[in-house]
């Protein structure tokens, strides 16, 4: 897929929910292709319904949403999803059907009938036994299942990749091995990657880039390095509070022992 038609632009997009709640408020942005994006903020800050836009999940109430110069809204969705992964914290893996045939969803959808040379390679893709695409969900640790939700998503090769809070029900270990390998497998497969978490420091140490939101608006945009230097205000310095506190009591706790 072209470089260009992997970049999300928004154009003053606006997503207002019944009840005159209004979850995105005017975002103007661009994402480049290629690069790794984490959007923070607190719940409620808009983060999941910005996602949600690039691939039809939720539709926006003012204001344009494009991959490259084409707007989602004008693409049969069913195509459009085609060309992005979607990842998200409960999998949401078919439990009476095996690990094969739930990665293999997508290409059946697709018309694809013989799945299993690429199944193969997916679950190579992301570092799980050939053996496992046997297996029935509830047999997989959570860190399994969450990694044959990737498999998933990239069964059809998209240029983009949508992950919404998709670590969130792992355990801290689990949790920062697939991140590495997320963003390993971003940078090896030449992804546009959107993540988003509520988690500050995995923001920081995964993404090239980091948008901060807060009702609804983008309020820091900027990498790592400059968010870490005080350059992202106020609400971004509330989210670097957390781990730069837990950073400081560890390393008081190391001097003490």
């Amino acid at each position: 897929m072209p470089e260009q038609t992997r970049s999300v632009i928004y154009k003053n997009v606006s997503k207002a929910f019944a009840g005159g709640v209004t979850a995105v408020d005017q975002v103007t942005l661009e994402i480049a292709g290629g690069s790794f994006v984490a959007l923070v903020g607190s719940s409620g800050s808009g983060k999941s319904t910005l996602l949600k836009m690039v691939n039809r999940l939720i539709d926006p109430s003012g204001g344009e949403v494009c991959i490259g110069s084409d707007p989602v809204s004008t693409q049969p969705v069913h195509l459009l999803r085609r060309r992005i992964g979607y990842v998200f914290q409960n999998v949401g893996l078919f439990p009476h059907m095996s690990v094969a045939e739930n990665i293999a969803i997508p290409l059946r959808l697709a018309g694809e009938r013989d799945t299993a040379a690429r199944v193969a390679e997916l679950l190579a893709l992301v570092e799980l036994p050939a053996e496992m695409a046997v297996r029935m969900p509830d047999a997989l640790s959570g860190g399994q299942r969450q990694r044959v939700g990737v498999a998933r998503a990239l069964a059809t090769a998209p240029g983009i990749l949508l992950m919404d809070e998709p670590f969130g029900a792992l355990d801290p270990v689990t949790r920062a091995g697939l991140g590495k390998a997320i963003r390993a497998l971003h940078d090896r497969l030449g992804l546009t990657t959107i993540l988003v978490t509520h988690d500050m420091a995995e923001a920081l140490l995964l993404a090239d880039r980091v948008l901060v939101m807060q009702s609804g608006r983008i309020v820091a945009d900027a990498t790592p390095a400059n968010l870490l230097a005080g350059t992202g205000g106020a609400a971004a310095n509330a989210l670097l509070a957390v781990p730069r506190e837990q950073a400081e009591r560890l390393a008081e706790l190391e001097r003490a022992s």
